[in-house]
């Protein structure tokens, strides 16, 4: 997610905090599973050419086979923060056999490697970068061969600590590792493709980064072993998804994809978070008038309402109203020259997104389908929805 606030396990980090979410999620135990005659049901995955993924992020313990059968999903991605390969044996993993049990049933799988560094990166040569990639190495043992893409990478350009003087050395390296250990191990599955990953503010990148930008695409045309490259369209309008392509397409061989393994229009729904929630609302809820959206949503944070509330009070905003076909328009952008392999879109709420509301915090609740903070279960078992996402992902599984 672009602009992550705190590199490595902060307590409230959006992505780390995900991790708990599977219990709030609580498919599983309400007894809902995909299941036929007893066993569960194999999906049949199309290949990865402009498929529209679950996104996990780096709560791959919270994939729920029933969750992703509620919205008709075949493909999901997920990340993997790297220091976690110290934790015992990468395959035990409650993320990795998730992941594995997702593989086994057929879903079309994506994994991102996340490498993050508060204090700059290591570099090549050094201590620091022999524990990458003997972290990595163990990574490698699990996924390659198995998952369909792997991606190297979450967003580097946020994940350095703000030094991104050898970012481009450092990921060159990781993604040649990755490519040789591929090549030492062929014939033991399906061939893993290899992306870099992933691009993030390319509608206004910031200065410095350009020459690293530049040189990361021209590494990534000309290594003929790297399938393309991934990027995170968080922005303010769906024009901007434009941005992102007219810089990586025209960089790429005809050969080479692109992923965009997170999208959405939070930076829209910030600039509204202050807001006063619309005068409808206020008046079928007995809402006071000048009651900011953020305060609605931390409310709904703190005592979950029924399902229809919930999407009546995004809904009854012009802001949100006016863009509930962001998804399939950001996605008819991703498969207009038939050059996406996979794009992904966020499947839950977290509690890193719903913990401390206030006027200054990235609205990232108001992306998920599945809404397990802010409203209340429903009686199919499964937690309340965003019905416009869930709607929208449904019908942009058919190409």
């Amino acid at each position: 997610m672009e602009g992550a606030r705190s590199l490595v396990d902060s307590p409230l980090s959006r992505r780390r905090m995900l991790g708990l979410s599977a219990a709030a999620l609580g498919l599983t135990a309400a007894g809902c599973s995909v299941t036929g005659a007893g066993a569960a049901q194999r999906v049949v995955a199309p290949p990865p050419a402009g498929v529209l993924a679950a996104n996990f992020n780096q709560s791959l313990d919270a994939i729920d086979f029933a969750a992703l059968a509620a919205v008709s999903a075949t493909w999901l991605r997920g990340f993997y923060l790297m220091q976690n390969a110290d934790r015992g044996e990468v395959a035990d993993q409650p993320g990795m056999r998730k992941l594995t049990d997702a593989i086994g049933q057929g879903y079309g799988t994506v994994l991102s490697l996340k490498f993050a560094y508060d204090n700059g990166l290591p570099a090549p040569g050094s201590g620091a970068m022999a524990t990458a990639l003997a972290r990595m190495d163990k990574v490698l043992a699990v996924v390659m061969g198995k998952v369909d893409i792997l991606v190297i990478g979450n967003e580097p350009f946020y994940e350095c600590g703000g030094k991104t003087a050898n970012l481009n050395e450092f990921y060159e390296a990781l993604a040649q590792h990755a490519i040789d250990y591929r090549r030492e191990h062929a014939g033991t599955g399906k061939q893993t493709q290899i992306y870099l990953g992933a691009l993030t503010r390319l509608e206004n990148p910031r200065n410095d980064w350009l020459p690293h930008l530049d040189r990361w695409l021209d590494f990534a045309r000309g290594n003929h072993d790297i399938a393309g490259t991934d990027c995170h369209p968080h922005v303010a309008a769906v024009g901007d998804c434009r941005k992102y392509l007219d810089r990586i397409l025209p960089r790429l061989r005809q050969d080479q994809k692109f992923l965009a393994t997170e999208f959405s229009l939070v930076k829209l729904w910030a600039k509204h978070f202050r807001d006063p929630v619309s005068a409808r609302f206020a008046d079928e809820y007995h809402v006071p008038k000048d009651t900011p959206v953020w305060q609605v949503a931390r409310d709904a944070a703190e005592h979950p309402v029924p399902q229809a509330e919930w999407n009546d009070f995004l809904l009854s905003q012009p802001w949100f109203a006016d863009q509930k076909r962001c998804m399939a328009e950001m996605m008819a952008m991703f498969r207009e020259h038939d050059r996406c392999a996979v794009a992904a879109y966020g499947i839950t709420q977290d509690t890193g997104a719903t913990h401390h509301i206030g006027p200054d915090k990235k609205p990232w609740l108001f992306n998920s389908i599945f809404c397990p903070y802010t409203v209340q279960r429903g009686h199919d078992g499964l937690p309340g929805q965003n019905t416009t996402w869930r709607d929208e992902f449904r019908a942009l599984q058919h190409l």
